[in-house]
C-alpha cells in the first residue's frame, strides 16, 4: 500500500456527519474545535468547504487530515492558503506542511482529542502508541502547521 497516497472515501454516515458539523458551525457552534475550512478548488476555482478539527498545542494550530489525501488537502495543497470559519469569525491562513518526522506529536494530540471520532482511520492505533508506530503511518496523514 502507498501510504503517501492514502485515501479513505467517506461513508454516507460520515457525509451526514459531516453536513450537521458544517450547519452548525456556520451557525457560530463549534463542535469541539471545528471550523469550516474554505479552499479554492484547484481545477474549478470555486471556493469548496468542508468541516475540520483544529488541534491547538503548544501554542501552535494544526490541520491533520484522518483521511488521508483527501480533496481539500489537494485543494490546499494547490491554492497555498484557506479560510477558517466559525459563525461570522472567517480568518484567512497560509500554512507548512509538515515532514512525516515532525507528525508523530501532531498524531498523538489528534487521537488524543479527537480518538472518539476519527479513530476508524487510524487502523487500531491510538494515543497510546509508540513514537516508532506513529513515525509508520505518519506518510498517510497529512498534517498542516497554520501561520
Amino acid at each position: 500500500m502507498n501510504t503517501a497516497a492514502r485515501y479513505i472515501k467517506p461513508a454516507k454516515s460520515t457525509t451526514v456527519f459531516n453536513e450537521f458539523v458544517l450547519k452548525l458551525t456556520k451557525l457560530g457552534v463549534s463542535v469541539l474545535g471545528s471550523r469550516v475550512l474554505s479552499v479554492r478548488g484547484r481545477k474549478s476555482g470555486e471556493l469548496r468547504s468542508v468541516p475540520v478539527n483544529l488541534l491547538k498545542l503548544d501554542g501552535e494550530r494544526y490541520l491533520v487530515a484522518p483521511r488521508g489525501v483527501t480533496q481539500w488537502v489537494r485543494n490546499l495543497r494547490v491554492a497555498e492558503e484557506g479560510q477558517l470559519t466559525v459563525g461570522r469569525r472567517t480568518e484567512t491562513f497560509t500554512y507548512t506542511e509538515l515532514t512525516d518526522e515532525e507528525k508523530p506529536e501532531i498524531l498523538r494530540a489528534y487521537l488524543k482529542r479527537w480518538k472518539f471520532e476519527v479513530g476508524v482511520f487510524f487502523d487500531g492505533v491510538d494515543a497510546k502508541a509508540s513514537d516508532e508506530k506513529l513515525l509508520e503511518i505518519a506518510p498517510g496523514y497529512p498534517i498542516f502547521k497554520l501561520r
